[in-house]
């Protein structure tokens, strides 16, 4: 890996290829797989997925009421930041990997890919985290808005925390890049393997490493796909919980009676709350103290409260349009990113 001469040299690294491959590949993929990214947070939201029977019924149905246009809501959102975010993953991904080995003539084992993938994930979350809020947000209504104005409510109502809601799930649902990379690396390596050769030495490493540019596409895009769904099967849970965060609104609450009460009981011990998005509906709620009655106001709670509410399976509601997507767009992906770095290097 690197561009060093010899095992004594510190590995190089080109971080603007990486980057500007990223940014190409993330665009190029976004095109291919947002209609499906659609249909997974309509899928995802309690309010809305009953609307549809399948993937393609939603494809369809969304097609139908919405026009063309449906498919593409919220696309403006990681458009305008594609460009940061997948580069910044492709570049901190080869950093963090790079960083990790001694020399150039050091081939990373699977382990060490997927330590990389991992800490990329959770350092492009600083940046998937506020736009896929924005997308969501937006893919959550029935009529035309743009990001701008999204971003600008969000901002106006909660300030730049608010833009950040959900960032510990988006984070956990992105460490699922360690996932992704393993089973990038892990495909071409079986690929190049030559059955003389036993597959845990060293003498396999070196050689998958010197053959690794030799790849047809053809392997290069098997590759993509099967770190697509690599990448989701793993952390999946996390983006139903994030979903569910990013598309909820802060509870402003009331001091009140409660239920059953008369007024003017412990009207000041009681809390009670109305609680409504687009995607989760209206919901009153009550409570002892003055706290955030917000059933998805974090992590854990959303987690708690989606399990009691709707069981285990909930946690894969939109699996099937996700994987859908996964294989083309991550073969897209991929297959983008290395021919531009071939391109230039």
């Amino acid at each position: 890996m690197g561009d060093a001469a010899n095992g004594g040299e510190k590995v190089q690294l080109d971080p603007t290829l990486d980057f500007v491959a990223g940014t190409i590949a993330g665009m190029t993929s976004l095109a291919v797989g947002f209609p499906f990214d659609t249909v997974k947070v309509r899928f995802q939201s309690p309010t809305i997925a009953g609307r549809y029977s399948s993937t393609w019924n939603a494809l369809a149905t969304i097609v139908r009421e919405e026009r063309f246009f449906g498919l593409y809501k919220g696309i403006m959102s990681p458009l305008a930041s594609v460009a940061l975010m997948n580069g910044l993953v492709f570049a901190s991904y080869r950093f963090l990997m790079k960083m990790q080995l001694e020399s150039a003539d050091s081939v990373p084992t699977l382990y060490q890919i997927a330590l990389a993938g991992a800490g990329s994930g959770i350092i492009s979350s600083l940046i998937t985290t506020p736009t896929e809020l924005i997308k969501i947000r937006q893919q959550s209504l029935l009529t035309r808005t743009t990001a701008r104005q999204v971003a600008w409510q969000i901002f106006k109502e909660n300030g730049v925390r608010g833009l950040y809601r959900g960032v510990t799930a988006t984070a956990l649902r992105d460490i699922g890049y360690g996932a992704y990379f393993f089973a990038y690396e892990a495909t071409c390596r079986w690929f190049v393997s030559p059955p003389s050769v036993d597959r845990n030495s060293a003498d396999l490493m070196k050689h998958v490493e010197e053959s690794a540019g030799q790849l047809s596409w053809g392997p290069l895009m098997v590759a993509g796909g099967v770190a697509g769904v690599a990448g989701w099967v793993f952390t999946f849970p996390f983006d139903v919980v994030k979903t569910r965060i990013q598309a909820s609104h802060p509870i402003y609450a009331t001091h009140g009676p409660g239920v059953g009460q008369a007024k003017g009981a412990a009207a000041a011990t009681t809390v009670s709350a109305s609680y409504r998005t687009p995607l989760l509906g209206a919901i009153r709620l009550f409570s002892s103290g003055p706290k955030d009655l917000n059933p998805y106001r974090s992590t854990w709670s959303t987690i708690v409260h989606s399990y009691k509410a709707e069981g285990p399976r909930v946690f894969f509601r939109g699996l099937s349009p996700t994987l859908i997507r996964a294989i083309p767009v991550n073969m897209v992906t991929f297959g983008t990113f290395e021919a531009v770095v071939r391109a230039f290097s």
